[in-house]
């Protein structure tokens, strides 16, 4: 039984620390300052722009803006009573939102995007808080200091 409670102990001081690391792990900034979704090829540059227009940039692994190729994309974001739907025009090399984000400091928010004709989609979720970061700097949605 004690050995059995030794092995337990290590196992979750173990997962304790992983978690910890994990949790604390730097992010990559995107090249405009805004959040990078890097679960989708290209990666893409979520930024708010100062009349909250959302901007999105297309980057190679490098971290370099291209231009978009085909890449669809919908944010939807808002209260789930009343959300508001954003679509995306090109302007130069980025695509930028129909319409503002609607009001407020912390707006949830998904990002389908559609990487090329045929492929699937791929859907990012998380709150858009325009709150500065003490410690980068940056929007806490864009936060890069992993706290």
């Amino acid at each position: 039984m004690k050995n059995l409670l030794q092995k337990l102990f290590l196992l979750a001081a173990a997962t304790a620390a992983l978690t910890s690391a994990v949790a604390h792990e730097k992010k990559i900034p995107g090249p405009n300052g805004g959040r990078l979704l890097t679960s989708v090829s290209p990666r893409v540059e979520f930024l708010v722009t100062a009349d909250r227009k959302v901007q999105l940039t297309f980057v190679d692994d490098a971290g370099h803006p291209i231009v978009p190729a085909g890449q669809s994309v919908t944010v939807i974001s808002g209260s789930r009573s009343a959300p508001t739907t954003l679509t995306f025009s090109r302007q130069g090399d980025v695509l930028i939102s129909n319409a503002p984000l609607p009001e407020g400091r912390i707006v949830p928010t998904i990002v389908q995007l559609k990487p090329a004709p045929g492929a699937p989609d791929v859907v990012e979720r998380f709150n858009v808080n325009l709150a500065t970061c003490s410690e980068c700097r940056h929007a806490e949605y864009a936060c890069i200091c992993g706290h």
